[in-house]
């Protein structure tokens, strides 16, 4: 099947002639495939979070959520 490169300000121009149905349609998969981006993102965050601070003899699954903003807070600031 051949491809078709199309730039991005082409689709956007042809996402806007599309009916109103067809315009949710494509703004639904682009949600979705956010929303999995995004739920990738946080859950290798938190595996990073949690390697860190077993480096440093803490369980980040057992600190409160003031005491993961404060240990947060002091690794963004330990190279200051």
């Amino acid at each position: 099947m051949p491809m078709l490169e199309l730039t991005v300000e082409q689709i956007i121009e042809l996402v806007k002639q599309l009916p109103p149905q067809d315009k949710y349609a494509v703004l639904h998969a682009i949600k979705t495939e956010q929303n999995a981006w995004w739920e990738e993102r946080v859950t290798r965050g938190e595996q990073e979070m949690r390697r860190i601070t077993a480096e440093r003899g803490l369980d980040w699954d057992k600190m409160s959520e003031e005491e993961r903003e404060a240990f947060v807070d002091d690794l963004m600031h330990e190279d200051s």
